[in-house]
């Protein structure tokens, strides 16, 4: 791992981790134990064994990125946005097509959004990456659940302080309007938003990296869509700068052939999928 290192980790939130009891709070307006909103399952130990790779190879890492999936509470991926045609509640992990919309199986909560929803299920349909996933409400700006998995968090502080220099932050997915997987772009970008498009700063800084290492949450998903777009968009080409940490990600629940198919299809671009343990190892 010589050269210059940028260290990209995205969407290590504690709305992602299956934590265990010890490392969740109280809310001290309910009294209620805070769980997680979508734990993926093994994504602690990604984040513990990442915590790890940043405290043991800091002096090799020359910078972190890091993203945050930031979402408002009413979204079009979450059930707060829809009903059901007798008035009900949609549930988590319901996929929405625009025949169910136009057939009024599904129809926004606000009437008024229908043509734009419409519009956006379309195009996103056009495009034909992922259908509209309604997800449960996670990652909310403020929340708990939008905070740094807590031994990233102190691994990452240790790192700034040792290297005098900042984690740049990105953050991602404040748009209602539009799903937004990738750090990179927007599923379907709203020309009245930059903050959707594509993000030429994020990709031109880490260009600038010999080694780009990839860790977070979650490969089925935000990994997948982030590296997509950096193979894509990279202004160099060079999708052989890109180190996958195998052991530092996993995929969300039903979706594990996908997060498979993501590694094996990187790596046959030219990227290397290995462990943080190799990585360490690893001189060039």
């Amino acid at each position: 791992m010589d050269g210059k290192v940028e260290l990209l980790i995205i969407d290590p939130q504690n709305d992602f981790c299956d934590l265990p009891a010890a490392w969740r709070p109280t809310d001290p307006v309910t009294g209620a134990a805070i769980a997680p909103a979508l734990p993926v399952a093994g994504a602690h130990q990604d984040m513990m064994r990442l915590a790890r790779f940043i405290a043991a190879g800091a002096s090799r890492i020359s910078g972190i990125t890091l993203t945050l999936d930031s979402h408002q509470r009413i979204d079009v991926a979450h059930p707060t946005f829809w009903r059901r045609a007798d008035g009900g509640a949609v549930a988590p992990f319901t996929p929405i097509t625009a025949a169910q919309v136009r057939a009024g199986e599904v129809q926004p909560r606000d009437d008024a959004a229908l043509p734009r929803v419409l519009g956006y299920l379309d195009e996103l349909e056009r495009l034909g990456r992922y259908t509209l996933m309604v997800w449960p409400v996670h990652c909310e700006i403020g929340s708990w659940g939008h905070n740094v998995h807590p031994a990233v968090k102190a691994a990452a502080e240790s790192w700034q302080e040792s290297a005098l220099r900042n984690v740049n932050y990105v953050a991602k997915g404040a748009n209602p309007w539009t799903e937004h997987y990738s750090a990179v772009l927007a599923e379907v970008p709203d020309p009245d938003d930059p903050a959707t498009r594509l993000n030429a700063a994020l990709l031109d800084r880490i260009d600038q990296a010999d080694r780009i290492v990839v860790a977070g949450q979650a490969s089925s998903h935000c990994v997948r869509a982030t590296v997509e777009h950096i193979a894509q968009y990279l202004p160099s080409g060079r999708i052989d700068k890109l180190i996958l940490l195998a052991d530092c990600m996993s995929p969300v629940a039903g979706f594990e052939d996908a997060g498979r198919a993501f590694l094996d299809a990187i790596s046959k671009r030219g990227a290397v999928v290995c462990s943080s343990e190799e990585l360490l190892a690893r001189r060039a």
